[in-house]
């Protein structure tokens, strides 16, 4: 057997064996990864919705500042939160650096403006087509809002879908504000970082695994969720 194909065998088999090792570092990537998605939606979702729903002074002004924070560059992001977590920063009474928390706040902070950004667009869409029924039903602003986070629950599962598969590959911002601590910060991304320049190969490799699998995962359930939602509509 080849090097390569060694090395391969021992990342599969690290896998099979539910490595400890391995095991507590996609754990943790996993808590990470779900709660900061979590925190995106209940933030970005109803930002988006009323937004996409509703005609305000401002409101074209917002919605390119939200497109535009989709692309933030995570070492910024990872920057700008270690300056404010930081000894020195003004939350640094809080002592949250170089902790799961800190990266769940720098993972919030990069997944909301992509949750809320597809969100605005989902719910306008919604909005314009439903705009008179509204209108005529005399529904009001948190029922509308309702009403179309309801309708669009399909698009925004995908979006929550998204929302996770940016997270969940992050390691820019991680690494700056979690430090790559071994049993503390250590996720799957700072994780592969970390040892393939040690040259530890096979649990880089078993993690680059886990993660592609993930990835598939998440697109198959995006897929599957759109193909539910074709059926619903012409049911």
């Amino acid at each position: 057997m080849s090097p390569d194909g060694s090395i391969l065998a021992q990342a599969i088999g690290l896998i099979l064996a539910w490595d400890p090792a391995l095991a507590e570092i996609i754990a943790l990537s996993l808590r990470v990864t779900l709660t900061a998605v979590i925190l995106s939606c209940v933030i970005g979702l109803p930002l988006g919705a009323a937004v996409g729903a509703f005609r305000f002074p401002g409101r074209a002004v917002l919605a390119v500042i939200m497109n535009a924070l989709m692309g933030l560059p995570p070492v910024v992001v990872g920057l700008v939160v270690y300056l404010m977590l930081s000894a020195s920063g003004p939350l640094g009474v809080l002592q949250l650096l170089y902790t799961p928390t800190a990266m769940i706040i720098a993972q919030t902070i990069l997944v909301t403006p992509i949750v809320a950004a597809l969100t605005r667009q989902t719910v306008e869409d919604l909005s314009q087509e439903y705009s008179e029924q509204f209108a005529s039903l005399g529904v009001g602003p948190l029922a509308r809002v309702g009403a179309l986070l309801w309708d669009a629950r399909y698009s925004l599962l995908t979006v929550a879908l998204a929302g996770f598969g940016r997270a969940v590959a992050e390691v820019g911002a991680v690494i700056i504000v979690g430090g790559n601590i071994n049993h503390v910060t250590r996720v799957m991304t700072t994780t592969i970082a970390l040892e393939t320049s040690k040259g530890n190969l096979e649990l880089a490799l078993a993690l680059g695994v886990v993660l592609l699998a993930l990835a598939l995962a998440v697109n198959a359930m995006v897929m599957a969720i759109r193909a539910s939602a074709g059926r619903t509509v012409y049911a």
